[in-house]
């Protein structure tokens, strides 16, 4: 097991993984002229359109988590510009660093700019309960499909899986919800309770009915976007089929990337999307890959180049990105310890009895 732990093992089995992909793309893949083909065909104008319709859903889901921040801490709230410039660089380290480091990353960068105390696990917080929201709207996507589209057998369990702990993850979040309050934390407690405490403090929204609804439906719409963003790239490569077509791709392609391998597990994405599209679609395999890579460079232009942008204006760089979401961040502040009086000296005593 020690042997997992080594970045360089790690590393190592990440490339094998990948380069397995390669090969099976290569050998059981279609012709790669026809990809090239594919590619040559494309319509620009609907891959503008969809890399829009990627930009709105984002702008939508960083309302969703400022909706959330607002029923979490007390004022001064973050302005949305602040909010959406760390949701950008969050996309972006999700898009270019391995894991989900994107989600501490966020937190991090909308640190820098929160005045309030314990500020970091706050935002942790906030961030789950924004994750929530998503798993929600993820189970309505998921629910469309299963009606109007034939999910393949293999992502069947992946997909129980999905809503399983979408069913729990928001039990969780009701159940630890807690109001923020002004007052100052109470002494005695320990700095891990502090942290999980304003943690809860970062859920309240889920006590918040009206708040609670008005973040999920964002996030819903935010989703909705993507949707209608993959059936513009759909049409941008000439597949014409219809809407449950774009909402199998959309549901699949979250599925190649819930444990991320490798950066963006490409190559993986584009078995899982071009097979379901030629089997239940009848669209060629080679449009179906040079489709998949289509669409996952029509994402990733959207977190790559907002995020480049708003990780310059936060003047951070890619080195920094990388070590900023570490757990010193996370440490909550302790109350000072008690202030003793000087020690009384000789001459003031005796100033002392004088004086009597």
């Amino acid at each position: 097991m020690r042997y997992l732990q080594s970045g360089w093992v790690r590393a190592a089995l990440m490339v094998i993984a990948a380069a397995g992909v390669v090969v099976l793309l290569w050998w059981r893949g279609p012709a790669w002229n026809g990809i090239a083909d594919a590619f040559a065909a494309v319509e620009w104008h609907w891959v503008a359109a969809a890399i829009g319709l990627n930009l709105l859903s984002v702008l939508v889901r960083a309302v969703a988590w400022r909706t959330v921040i607002k029923q979490a801490m007390p004022p001064p709230h973050p302005r949305f510009s602040l909010v959406f410039s760390a949701f950008s660089v969050g996309l972006f380290a999700n898009a270019v660093l391995p894991g989900r480091i994107g989600e501490l990353a966020r937190v991090a960068v909308l640190n820098r700019r929160m005045p309030q105390e314990g500020a970091w696990a706050t935002l942790l917080g906030t961030v789950f309960a924004h994750r929530v929201f998503d798993l929600i709207a993820m189970m309505a996507l998921i629910l469309y499909v299963a009606v109007t589209a034939h999910i393949p057998d293999w992502a069947v369990t992946s997909l129980i899986a999905v809503v399983g702990a979408g069913v729990l993850l928001f039990s969780i979040a009701v159940l630890g919800a807690r109001t923020h309050r002004v007052a100052t934390l109470e002494e005695g407690v320990g700095a891990v309770r502090k942290a999980v405490r304003l943690a809860r403090y970062g859920l309240a929204v889920m006590r918040r009915p009206g708040a609670a609804i008005a973040a999920c439906l964002f996030q819903i719409l935010g989703w909705t976007c993507q949707l209608f963003a993959v059936y513009t790239a759909m049409r941008a490569f000439a597949i014409d089929k219809p809407l449950p077509a774009a909402g199998l791709v959309l549901v699949l392609m979250n599925v190649a990337t819930i444990f991320p391998l490798w950066p963006g597990n490409v190559g993986l994405v584009q078995a899982a999307v071009a097979l379901p599209l030629s089997r239940y679609y009848g669209v060629a395999r080679a449009k179906g890959i040079a489709f998949g890579f289509g669409l996952q460079a029509i994402e990733a232009s959207v977190g790559i180049g907002v995020g480049l942008i708003f990780l310059a204006r936060e003047g951070l760089s890619l080195a920094m990105l990388k070590v900023m979401p570490d757990a010193a961040q996370a440490e909550v502040p302790e109350e000072l310890p008690p202030v003793e009086p000087p020690a009384e000296t000789d001459e003031a005593r005796t100033h002392a009895r004088v004086s009597g």
